[in-house]
């Protein structure tokens, strides 16, 4: 592609990513269970979790190593952030408004909505918020 071509952003879409995961039925049940969704069959060395616009988590076991920790953001319903914060307590997972995790059971209020930090079983750190980041 040319520097005088303009990047085609209108067609390309995240379709699936692979979360490695020291258990797979763990992880994916967990995160299944935060968000209120459900786990699909499994695919090959992949546990789905369908997020419900087109993308999925495709969970996949990594034994040989240790799992680097990533980051995954959800963007949910306004409606919904209270039942994912309510679900994180009864299972006795902290959440935290800061991404360093130094905010202990608070949410932030940042571009206008509500948001929030967590780990799952392998050390991802998970956000849930309830706009978009505001970009430049």
């Amino acid at each position: 592609m040319s520097n005088d071509q303009p990047y085609p952003h209108a067609g390309v879409q995240l379709n699936h990513t692979a979360v490695h995961a020291s258990d797979r039925y763990l992880s994916a049940e967990f995160i299944a269970a935060i968000l209120g969704l459900e786990v699909g069959a499994p695919f090959g060395p992949f546990l789905p979790v369908d997020l419900g616009n087109g993308v999925t988590l495709d969970y996949c076991e990594k034994r040989d190593e240790p799992i680097q920790s990533q980051h995954y953001a959800f963007l949910v319903p306004d409606e919904q952030f209270d039942a994912v914060i309510a679900r994180l307590k009864v299972i006795g997972v902290t959440y935290y408004a800061d991404p360093g995790h130094t905010d202990p059971g608070r949410v932030n209020d940042l571009f206008g909505g509500r948001g929030a930090y967590f780990d799952d079983p392998d050390g991802h750190n998970m956000e849930v918020v309830t706009r978009p980041y505001a970009r430049p």
